[in-house]
């Protein structure tokens, strides 16, 4: 191997992660945090989903990123009577009168498609969960008596999480599927809630998205710099023990010392995180120590990624789900605090 070539291309690449992440702040402002998880979801090559309020900027943030990584973007909006053929192929009649079969939005671009943004995913039909999950987890789909592959693709969802009525939740091998969940507050400060409201210069978004430069991120060499990262980001045997101590605490919290108010720790779990979760905390973790200029990581690279890796992850009791927005965040924090970090 060589490492010199390797730390170059490292140093190369942490210089353009770094303009990536300045193209985005160009048009989206007050999101940092969300900003530096979806840079890190991009080169752990890892899908992510959005949760927020209507009009927080999800779409904003995702049309920004898809044009700073390049390659081809393809859009579908979550429906009720959406099918997943809907995602494969659509039909019409041609200007000659006659029936037409066209490529839908996965497969149109084939392997230069490099993100796939599913609009609104909960109000999809299980069905079409089904296949998007076939897709994000092989990279890869059967059509027209053929296999299309798409080595490059990332798959990027949102859901709002106001209207409830006519949506489906997805089933938990779907959410295990995507490294991150991240949810996107409207922003605190009050400048940056002035400039969103009186700037004009936020009012007319595909002007806004005008100004992002395209290819910041080359999007056919990702899948060669994230394996790149993940063999040379070294994590020790003490860490790897720490990581094991966080795995264990999200199956039996109340071994490590987790109390929560009001909650009953040996009813409360009814799945901790899987091996594939915690190999996707890895990977991000490792991201994470590149991205902050380390060649091995300490327990903040965990620590940093922890909450949007492993919370989705983690399943209670019926008993329990019900308040899951209320006890997750007290769960993990109890986590973090309780496992001895090295």
């Amino acid at each position: 191997m060589d490492y010199h070539n390797n730390d170059s291309q490292l140093s190369d690449w942490k210089n353009r992660s770094v303009r990536f992440e300045q193209e985005i702040a160009k048009v989206v402002i007050g999101l940092d945090r969300p900003i530096r998880l979806i840079t890190t979801s991009i080169f752990a090559r890892g899908h992510v989903m959005l949760e927020g309020d209507v009009g927080v900027g999800k779409t904003t943030l995702l049309r920004a990123v898809a044009r700073a990584i390049g390659g081809a973007y393809e859009r579908i909006e979550g429906t009720i009577d959406l099918m997943p053929n809907d995602l494969v192929y659509h039909t019409y009649i041609n200007r000659d009168g006659k029936p037409q079969v066209d490529p839908g939005p996965i497969l149109k671009h084939d392997e230069q498609l490099s993100t796939f943004f599913f609009n609104e995913v909960n109000r999809a039909r299980p069905q079409v969960h089904s296949l998007l999950l076939r897709v994000m987890a092989e990279r890869s789909l059967n059509a027209f008596n053929q296999e299309y592959n798409f080595p490059h693709l990332q798959v990027f969802a949102d859901r709002n999480r106001v209207e409830k009525e006519e949506t489906f939740e997805m089933p938990s091998a779907a959410r295990d599927r995507f490294l991150m969940e991240l949810n996107i507050e409207t922003p605190n400060d009050a400048d940056v809630r002035s400039a969103l409201i009186f700037d004009p210069r936020f009012h007319n978004i595909d002007d806004l998205m005008n100004q992002v430069k395209t290819g910041v991120l080359a999007y056919d060499q990702l899948n060669q710099i994230g394996n790149t990262i993940q063999h040379e980001i070294q994590a020790s045997k003490t860490l790897q023990q720490y990581a094991l101590d966080l795995w264990e605490a999200t199956r039996n919290p109340k071994r490590f010392g987790v109390k929560i108010d009001d909650v009953d720790l040996n009813k409360l779990i009814l799945a901790g995180a899987s091996a594939r979760a915690m190999s996707m905390l890895m990977r991000a973790g490792r991201v994470n120590a590149w991205l902050n200029g380390r060649s091995a990581m300490v327990p903040e690279d965990i620590q940093e990624i922890f909450n949007e890796t492993i919370a989705h992850r983690v399943f209670f009791n019926p008993t329990y789900e019900m308040r899951r927005s209320w006890l997750i965040k007290p769960l993990i924090a109890g986590i973090l605090q309780s496992v001895a970090a090295p």
